[in-house]
């Protein structure tokens, strides 16, 4: 067995049949950790120890984060219980072990070690995930729900058993809440299109927030020129948060839904989401919850929040592309008509009639993703295994060194300064194109994001036209974030 397996407890090492040991980029003729490890003198980054003039400190999740001068940021007078730890560990894991279990974090780009800071676009799989996909093709594949066969019934279990561990994984009451989609996209079209369709009347409104990804707003426009319905847009303030007393200002006796993100994937501003919930609810109005940017980054129990919605993809979650998932409350799931036809999700057909199977089924049409879906719940089963509340303490710690570092740059403005917020640090730097930066970025290996990131009202709205988004994950370092840093210096010294 190689050495950098990560060894937590609960989280599956290689699956029977994947071989005697995991593969590595060495089976291929390219470099792996150990390579680059001799190469940079036995250190896994080539940018030495963090910034010995910033202390790092695990801030709970809920508290402000801090901002230095240079980057004006909302208070909330939360109070500060702030505990020095090093920024090292996701509980009582080393980063760096964590890291070995990622085989892509090997990688290099240009000559120049991988440096991943686009986890708001997609995150990297670890060896688990990757072991389990291939683990279900060499062993379980079989289409499900169908046929008396020994593969058959692997098949089911594995997919179902993907099912019940989101289920867990987010709070819901059962696995029957659990509707597996392509991804956060079509999972809010499904609602759109099965649940809120039908309510619709020429004059009835809809109310998104300026937060929203493209993926939350075209959608609802769809809806509402097919029904005559009219989209409200809740405003944000001068940080980036939502003003609540405007949201409450925008329901009438004519709103009859409300699709609101947990965290802006432009910004990483955290709404206030239970209170949105809550507020749609006094008014007797259903809300779905777009948490493609929140699942990975900070808890979720759909209970709690008393979502009738809320989607994600896997993809966003260390879990394959392609898979994602709706969870409904039972009765909205019941009164949703289905989203497309076809086999698996119906009970009996005639040509006179169909009579449909109950949820989720209802809306699985065909032959699903069924690898994807199994992938997806070892992914959850990572996740769980560092613990989710682990995992948001230190990505808020390493988002806080991440705007103290940044902060100091000359030129550079952050967009985006709510108290409230996890993961992404988007930001312009004067004198240079942002799709320039995210160029100059890449030759030095540093992989960022730099455009609109389908999210062009929030950007607007703040008087750009795009910016440069890094964005973080579990896996990253302070090492990292002095590394960008010090690029990003060296560019706006010129």
């Amino acid at each position: 067995m190689t050495t950098n397996n990560l060894s937590l407890p609960g989280i599956p090492g290689p699956w029977p049949g994947s071989g005697e040991r995991p593969l590595s980029a060495r089976d291929y003729g390219l470099p792996d950790e150990r390579d680059l490890l001799a190469l940079f003198g036995g250190r896994s980054h080539p940018q030495g120890t963090p910034d010995p003039a910033y202390a790092p400190k695990v801030v709970p999740y809920g508290q402000d984060i801090a901002v230095p001068s240079g980057a004006t940021v909302q208070r909330l007078g939360t109070a500060s219980s702030s505990v020095p730890a090093p920024l090292a560990r996701v509980g009582h894991v080393p980063v760096e072990q964590i890291r070995a279990d990622f085989p892509i974090l090997s990688e290099q780009v240009d000559g120049k070690p991988l440096v991943w800071l686009d986890n708001a676009a997609t995150t990297q799989r670890p060896r688990q995930v990757i072991d389990r996909i291939s683990h279900f093709f060499l062993h379980e594949n079989s289409n499900i729900h169908r046929a008396a066969h020994t593969l058959a019934a692997r098949s089911t279990d594995a997919y179902e058993a993907a099912r019940d561990k989101v289920a867990r994984f987010i709070g819901a009451g059962s696995s029957d809440n659990i509707v597996f989609v392509r991804g956060t996209t079509e999972g809010l079209n499904l609602i759109a299109q099965s649940y809120v369709k039908p309510l619709l009347r020429p004059g009835d409104e809809i109310i998104l927030t300026l937060l929203e990804h493209h993926a939350n707003i075209v959608p609802w426009q769809l809806v509402a020129q097919e029904t005559g319905a009219v989209i409200r847009v809740a405003p944000v303030d001068e940080h980036g948060q939502l003003i609540i007393e405007e949201y409450v200002r925008l329901f009438n006796d004519k709103t009859r839904f409300v699709s609101a993100t947990h965290v802006s994937n432009a910004l990483g501003t955290v709404t206030p989401i239970q209170e949105l919930v809550a507020i749609a609810h006094r008014f007797g109005v259903r809300i779905a919850i777009d948490g493609a940017q929140s699942i990975s980054h900070i808890p979720v129990n759909v209970t709690t929040l008393d979502a009738d919605f809320f989607v994600f993809s896997g993809h966003k979650i260390f879990g394959p592309t392609g898979i994602g998932v709706v969870y409904g409350k039972k009765d909205v799931l019941e009164e949703a008509r289905p989203y497309q036809g076809g086999g698996n999700m119906i009970a009996d057909v005639t040509f006179e009639l169909t009579r449909y199977q109950p949820a989720p089924n209802k809306f699985e049409a065909g032959t699903g993703n069924i690898a994807d879906a199994v992938g997806l719940g070892a992914a959850i089963d990572y996740v769980t295994a560092l613990g989710i509340e682990n995992i948001a303490q230190y990505e808020h710690a390493l988002l806080e060194y991440g705007i103290e570092k940044l902060s100091r740059i000359p030129g550079l403005k952050l967009i985006g300064t709510a108290a409230q917020k996890t993961s992404v640090l988007s930001f312009v730097l004067q004198g240079h194109e942002n799709e320039a930066i995210g160029r100059y970025l890449s030759q030095a290996g540093i992989a960022v994001r730099s455009g609109h990131h389908c999210a062009q009202p929030i950007l607007r709205h703040f008087g750009y036209e795009s910016t440069v988004r890094p964005s973080l994950a579990f896996y990253n370092t302070p090492q990292e974030i002095d590394f960008l840093a010090e690029k990003i210096s060296q560019l706006a010294a010129r």
